[in-house]
């Protein structure tokens, strides 16, 4: 693992380690659980980690005969649905769903949180790390990274991209692309992806740096261009189209991902009874083979695992944010 940075993650990180390691101890109740639980999603519905956050609540509604249900919180990068999260009973009756930008850039973005992503939750299970790319509405005059930087050179500061919020990973990462390229591109923000990817096939944006989950079935319907993937070598589901790494930006190589996690405090049995049932189901042929197809590559790793996973995150992606200028402002 990376070299923790110092804001306050040695420190609390260890409270998540610590929580984590004792999650393989003792059983969950027998009659656990016993009434619906709540997934809170903090993003709105139809969104790429919705989708897969549904197809793991069903999995897990047939499996305990207790409704699994999906509750969207969108709005503020993620942080209404987590304050939401933080204030509900740490019972297993309630869960959320972490990514990338609420857990491990909002701590270096905001000022001050309703939520301490190391002290207020525990993490169950890591879902998966999702694949993203670079697109564009086929109205822009481009068919190439190459073509979409002259372009923006041209028309410096006028390039409208979209994201789904300040300071969510959409956002650093095409400020990451403009860095890297040399680029001014012009950022409008939306409350979510959905009304992001609607933004982008309407053309009220131009370019959008995202996961692919939910844009893979509008760029093989032709109504989005993918210029690259942001991997290091080549998406095995479009393999036509170039990384970012073969096209000479390493620097651009990253990847979203998303996962469950609870109120500190819920019972390690609980946490560690969920943890099973949802890397058993993510583990299972058909589902792995959907999530793959929708460019999320299923990780159902333990609670500690998860734990150390989202230090690392924390440590990456403070730097870039920093880089960027973007620490505290907001």
């Amino acid at each position: 693992m990376n070299t923790l940075c110092p804001f306050r993650i040695l420190a609390l990180g260890s409270a998540l380690a610590v929580s984590a390691s004792v999650c393989a101890q003792s059983a969950a109740p027998e009659d656990y659980p016993n009434r619906p639980i709540r997934m809170i999603v903090p993003q709105a519905a139809g969104s790429g980690v919705d989708l897969m956050t549904r197809t793991v609540a069903q999995k897990l509604t047939e499996t305990f005969g207790k409704q699994v249900i999906v509750d969207n919180r969108p709005g503020a990068n993620g942080i209404i649905g987590l304050e939401m999260a933080v204030k509900s009973k740490p019972d297993g009756y309630t869960m959320a769903l972490g990514v990338t930008s609420s857990l491990t850039m909002n701590p270096f973005i905001y000022k001050s949180l309703p939520y301490d992503t190391f002290r207020d939750f525990t993490p169950v299970v890591q879902l998966s790390i999702n694949t993203f790319g670079l697109m564009v509405n086929p109205s822009l005059p481009v068919r190439s990274v190459k073509e979409l930087v002259a372009l923006a050179k041209t028309h410096r500061g006028q390039v409208p991209y979209g994201s789904f919020g300040l300071g969510n990973m959409t956002h650093l990462a095409a400020e990451l692309f403009s860095h890297q390229t040399g680029v001014k591109l012009l950022h409008v923000p939306f409350k979510g992806g959905t009304p992001s990817m609607v933004a982008l096939l309407s053309g009220e944006v131009a370019v959008m740096l995202a996961p692919m989950q939910a844009f893979s079935p509008a760029v093989r319907a032709g109504t989005l261009r993918l210029l690259a993937t942001c991997g290091a070598k080549r998406w095995d589901a479009f393999p036509e189209v170039p990384s970012v790494a073969e096209l000479g930006y390493p620097g651009l190589v990253m990847f979203g991902w998303s996962g469950i996690i609870a109120p500190m405090g819920t019972p390690p049995a609980i946490v560690n009874k969920l943890q099973q049932e949802v890397a058993r189901i993510l583990l299972v042929p058909e589902t792995k083979q959907y999530l793959t197809k929708q460019g999320a590559e299923p990780v159902a790793s333990t609670p500690e695992q998860f734990a150390a996973f989202i230090k690392s995150e924390a440590d990456k992606w403070s730097k870039v944010i920093k880089t960027a200028g973007l620490e505290h402002t907001q």
